[in-house]
């Protein structure tokens, strides 16, 4: 027999209340969490209950407990680590995924879900400019995206220089050339493992992390065999974009696939504003970009995007007498990505950009931008303060002097609870970094997050 409704009824409405206490408290709390993981553990842990519990109170207890060790990350007042906020049809539209409990491998077995990742897919290739036809993938994030990309990229390489690696494997062929800017994100090498690549090739990159085309152009005439070049857009610290078009020229002249990261910067493309930074774009051949981060969706939510789907659905795909493949339609989605069982990861990108529609996410994206340079512009007014970037995109890092004096001032700022940005190293300096990835900072937050620098900086001058 299946669950009557009231067996969710309590449960669900005390989590409703709790989520409600949540949103309406992230205004005026501090963002940083009143307590460590470690003062939790006693909470949460202790023997294994010998008896069950009611689900409403289990709801409850859970909020309650969990509550002062949370981070205020939907704030619009934290600019951590390239993380965006929810936006309020993605998070509904994540509550029904829940609930509808679909898995979404099949398009036979869960239409609906399917469909909705489908138009999702359809309309982000329209936003970023990339060509129609092009397969997308839903991964659990940028990471994992990069992976998809880059498994594509492996096989496209290596059937060309006629190696099988799905049947052979990797261990008597050719080996992979993987060219990366020196500057990259850390989850492209992490992938690069995954898939047995080994370690890239770094190349020389600019003051702001691109990737010289000087430097590409150099290795690819030293380089002999299958290669992958895997381009930025949008670096960590910089939010600079490397030169695409015509690096993906020269990759792509010497027969190598051409895999762009772009966790957060990719959404650049879908702005007139901002696109000719990522001019090229559509000539490369797979993309990696996280909803999260700047689409406003909830984790986990990564986009994979590949132009020949033919390559991709050789990867990933696989058959047995058991499941109900697609013959007629683009294919399932379990094709498309790592995993066979996930969640409805496209339906919340589908509500966001319904929601937004074009112009809204334009104008999200620009004002992240404009919201960077306001960061920039009145923090660069302060005494002692150095801004160490152009600000291409969205992110803004910014010296104090000293490395001392830099990691003791930012250790004062997060402490002060007003606002969470990151301590970070880059270019042999210790930086503060801010991440503007929220849909709902607005002028005031920005306000009140200089102000709070200001009083760090006074602490640390007062001694």
């Amino acid at each position: 027999m299946s669950a009557e409704p009231e067996d969710y009824k309590q449960a669900l409405n005390q989590a409703h209340q709790h989520v409600t206490e949540w949103l309406e408290a992230i205004p005026s709390r501090a963002v940083r969490p009143r307590v460590t993981a470690s003062e939790l553990a006693d909470a949460f842990g202790g023997p294994l209950p010998a008896i069950g519990s009611d689900p409403a109170n289990v709801v409850d207890e859970l909020a309650r407990l969990a509550e002062p060790g949370l981070m205020a990350m939907p704030s619009g007042r934290f600019f951590g680590w390239v993380i965006g906020g929810t936006l309020p049809a993605a998070l509904g539209a994540d509550w029904l995924v829940s609930a509808w409990d679909q898995n979404t491998a099949l398009r036979a077995a869960t239409p609906a879900t399917a469909a909705i990742e489908q138009a999702a897919g359809d309309w982000l290739l329209e936003l970023l400019g990339l060509p129609a036809g092009s397969d997308v993938g839903f991964t659990t994030g940028g990471m994992m995206a990069n992976f998809v990309g880059l498994a594509s990229g492996r096989q496209f390489v290596l059937d060309r220089a006629g190696w099988d690696v799905s049947n052979l494997g990797l261990t008597g062929g050719p080996r992979v050339n993987v060219f990366v800017g020196a500057d990259r994100h850390a989850t492209v090498d992490r992938a690069l493992r995954y898939l047995g690549l080994g370690a890239p090739t770094a190349l020389e990159v600019d003051e702001q992390g691109r990737v010289r085309v000087k430097a590409l152009a150099e290795a690819l005439a030293q380089a002999s065999g299958p290669t992958i070049v895997c381009l930025q857009a949008g670096n960590l610290h910089s939010g600079a974009f490397d030169p695409i078009a015509d690096a993906s020229t020269l990759a792509h002249e010497r027969g190598a696939w051409v895999h762009v990261d772009g966790a957060f910067g990719l959404w650049a493309a879908a702005s007139p504003q901002h696109s000719w930074k990522l001019a090229g774009l559509e000539t490369c051949d797979s993309w990696a970009t996280d909803a999260h981060k700047t689409l406003n969706v909830p984790y986990d939510c990564g986009v994979a995007i590949v132009s020949r789907p033919e390559v991709l659905r050789s990867v990933f795909s696989a058959h047995t007498n058991y499941l109900l493949h697609d013959t007629a339609g683009p294919g399932d989605p379990f094709e498309k990505v790592p995993e066979f069982s996930r969640r409805s990861r496209g339906v919340p990108v589908w509500a966001a950009i319904r929601s937004l529609g074009r112009q809204g996410v334009i104008g999200m994206v620009d004002r992240m931008v404009d919201i960077a340079q306001e960061f920039a512009d009145r923090l660069d007014a302060l005494p002692g303060v150095e801004i160490l970037n152009e600000v291409a995109f969205t992110q803004v890092c910014l010296s104090f002097g000293s490395d001392e004096r830099t990691r003791s001032i930012t250790a004062r700022l997060l402490a002060d609870g007003t606002t969470w940005m990151s301590g970070s190293r880059w270019a042999d300096r210790d930086v503060l970094r801010i991440s503007v990835s929220n849909w709902s900072t607005d002028a005031d937050d920005v306000i009140e997050s200089v102000e709070a620098v200001k009083r760090a900086i006074a602490a640390e001058d007062a001694g």
